[in-house]
């Protein structure tokens, strides 16, 4: 009785702190995720006040917070628009993982680590949240941009592509067989490869099944079926982001809509959940040792991905304003990169690989939000100091209405082009 009483006490301080902070994020109008951490970081290992009695629950909470954010994101895009983006914006998954890998294989050799710490961090540096970005993007209202889809193309490709690393990372850190690691690989791509086939070729079917006039069996049937296909695909080293992310975009229509509006407040939640848990395993103690590489390697890297975000979005013929947009959005790591890194702690590899790895992402997941919201002014600020000069000088030049006019006009059609 008494540590029933402690939890309820424990998870409801978690859950009226998060509201308040919630609620003061949204007083200056920025993303509540860094609070949310921030937190994390108060009540975890080494903080002010440990949890006890919750934590498990916590870590369950967190789980499902991951899940929904996919399934979410999931249910804004019908599979025709997953497969139509993933053919045209491959080239930028190839773009993505060089840019964003090379710099943490390069700063693991750099400290002596060897050639498997080098492919660790390289994924830890490689990989976007998925949750992170998903969270950001609802809160910003930028779901409909023009944009979205190449960030989601991105994302979901490195999900895919995790498919394909985890396996193998796995493999290198037990020092396992080439043959062991084949037959994981090859089960990993034939389980991504069925879920992605049955939501292209027999999503209509799967969204009749779903599709309830009654909120209460949608919601349970939409929810359990999630958590299922996420759980399957996590138990066969297949991501469960992506497997919550599919099950999304095989439902569309009513069921997609009604599942959407019954889920969002279950998302929030527990999406808050997630980013607290993420705290909660960072002992600040760990943090000062590693913060200068671990700074270097964020500046570098939230560089690459800006670069990488700006590249894929001009490749698509989105608008300056949008390509700056999808560049600060992509900023953020967060999950997968925790995972990785907790792989190579597990198999003790390096023991200063940990600390780095959770200070870098800790750093990136703060950033994240603030880039996505902040880089795309910036940089017009930054860019468009010199050009608004260019048409004023013509016009007092020519001293006609005719070139004023002409002068502005390109700057309207590059509005109209990227307006949101």
């Amino acid at each position: 009785m008494h540590s029933s009483a402690l939890f309820l006490i424990e998870f409801g301080a978690v859950i009226l702190g998060l509201g308040l902070l919630g609620r003061l994020a949204g007083r200056f109008q920025f993303s509540p995720i860094p609070l949310y951490l921030l937190a994390g970081l108060a009540f975890g290992e080494g903080g002010l006040l440990p949890l006890g009695a919750s934590e498990e629950f916590v870590a369950i909470g967190a789980e499902i917070g991951v899940i929904l954010l996919l399934l979410m994101l999931g249910l804004e895009y019908t599979a025709s628009d997953l497969v139509s983006n993933l053919k045209t914006q491959y080239p930028a998954g190839l773009v993505d993982a060089t840019l964003n890998a090379l710099p943490g294989a390069a700063m693991a050799l750099l400290m002596g680590w060897g050639p498997v710490a080098a492919v660790v961090l390289a994924g830890v540096t490689w990989i976007s949240s998925s949750g992170v970005i998903a969270k950001v993007l609802g809160d910003l209202g930028r779901l409909g941009n023009r944009e979205t889809p190449v960030i989601l193309s991105i994302l979901v490709l490195e999900d895919l592509a995790m498919a394909v690393y985890l396996p193998i990372i796995t493999a290198l850190l037990a020092g396992v067989s080439v043959a062991a690691g084949s037959l994981t690989l090859a089960i990993a791509l034939g389980v991504a490869g069925l879920v992605l086939f049955l939501a292209v070729r027999y999503g209509r079917l799967i969204s009749r099944f779903v599709s309830s006039d009654d909120p209460e069996k949608l919601l349970l049937v939409v929810l359990g079926l999630t958590l299922l296909i996420a759980g399957i695909a996590q138990q066969l080293q297949v991501s469960a982001a992506v497997g919550a992310f599919l099950v999304g975009i095989a439902l569309s229509g009513e069921a997609a809509e009604g599942a959407h509006n019954l889920l969002s407040p279950l998302r929030d939640l527990f999406a808050a959940v997630f980013f607290v848990f993420f705290g909660l395993h960072t002992d600040p103690a760990s943090i000062p040792p590693v913060l200068l590489p671990a700074l270097a390697l964020a500046a570098v890297t939230a560089c690459t991905k800006v670069a990488t975000g700006y590249w894929a979005a001009k490749r698509a013929g989105i608008s300056v304003k949008g390509r700056w947009r999808a560049g600060g959005t992509l900023v953020a790591r967060g999950e997968f990169s925790i995972v990785i890194a907790g792989l190579a702690v597990t198999a003790g590899i390096e023991p200063e690989l940990g600390p780095l790895a959770t200070a870098y992402v800790l750093i990136l997941v703060i950033l994240g939000p603030l880039t996505a919201r902040y880089t795309q002014p910036l940089a017009m600020r930054l860019t468009g100091r010199r050009k608004p000069t260019e048409p004023a000088a013509q016009a007092e030049v020519a001293g006609t209405v005719e070139a004023v006019e002409a002068a502005e006009e390109p700057r309207e059609a590059v509005d109209q082009r990227g307006g949101h």
